[in-house]
């Protein structure tokens, strides 16, 4: 039996026995892979840690004496919009790296384990859950320590946030379909940008939608960034879950569904 025939026979038998709780924890040891990644490369870490908390800073006192006539009455409004533009921003990650694991072979040599052909793309994603998570923490700790005192409390504050990273985890299906289909890890990055830059920076986030021309007003209408945006401050602001709650999370949901099997398929063709 020459070499290829034996790997294809291996191939047979690990799909054989590669159950649904196998699956699982394969991708939990490929997720605590990407942790340990994240622990060697600092470099990583920056979008993460140092951007939100920067961003929040910049923003915040460049813009709310102009927008809200003080940095205080500025904070409800920037705070809920800087948390989703830093952590939706991070989600593109997840497409560079998988196109970055594929490109240096990391994926070839996975295939050879007796692991499921799955579980490098699900451990990637579920790795990334903390990213967002660290993001949200460190966004909303920053807001708390400039005077950010949210009326919903910490309750309503912990489901914002969790609202967030549940859409960006449905958004990173995007950049991951993305990071499987492009040939390279810099173009993965600048067609990200190309698609987070009008959605992030042209929505409700920033300003009051009402001092837009009327022709922007729609797009930022539309645009399920603003939603999200709208979801948070109805959260973390006035303590309620209201329409645009349910709007995000069908977005989210919508995302997903279109997103999770095409980027599957993509990569099982190719992993």
């Amino acid at each position: 039996m020459n070499a290829a025939s034996a790997h294809r026979s291996a191939e047979a038998r690990l799909k054989k026995r590669t159950g649904f709780g196998q699956t699982v924890r394969h991708s939990f040891t490929m997720a605590w892979r990407g942790l340990l990644k994240m622990k060697h490369t600092p470099e990583q870490l920056v979008d993460m840690t140092i951007q939100p908390i920067l961003f929040t800073l910049l923003f915040t006192y460049l813009l709310g004496g102009a927008i809200a006539g003080s940095v205080h009455d500025y904070l409800p409004m920037i705070i809920p919009g800087m948390l989703v533009q830093s952590v939706i921003t991070t989600s593109f990650v997840t497409g560079v790296q998988l196109r970055e694991d594929m490109d240096k072979g990391v994926f070839d040599r996975f295939r050879s384990l007796p692991i499921a052909r799955i579980a490098p793309l699900a451990g990637a994603l579920l790795a990334d859950t903390v990213r967002y998570a660290v993001a949200t923490v460190l966004t909303f700790a920053m807001g708390y320590l400039m005077g950010y005192r949210p009326e919903g409390g910490l309750g309503y504050v912990a489901a914002a946030g969790a609202l967030v990273i549940a859409c960006a985890w449905a958004v990173s299906w995007i950049f991951a379909f993305i990071g499987v289909i492009v040939r390279s890890a810099t173009a993965v990055q600048g067609i990200s940008m190309l698609v987070l830059f009008p959605l992030t920076f042209v929505s409700n986030a920033y300003v009051p939608v009402e001092t837009m021309p009327l022709w922007l007003q729609r797009f930022v209408h539309v645009n399920p960034v603003s939603h999200l945006v709208s979801a948070v401050r109805e959260l973390a602001n006035a303590g309620t879950a209201g329409r645009e709650v349910v709007i995000a999370l069908a977005g989210a949901a919508v995302i997903a569904a279109v997103f999770a099997p095409l980027t599957v398929r993509a990569y099982m063709r190719r992993a």
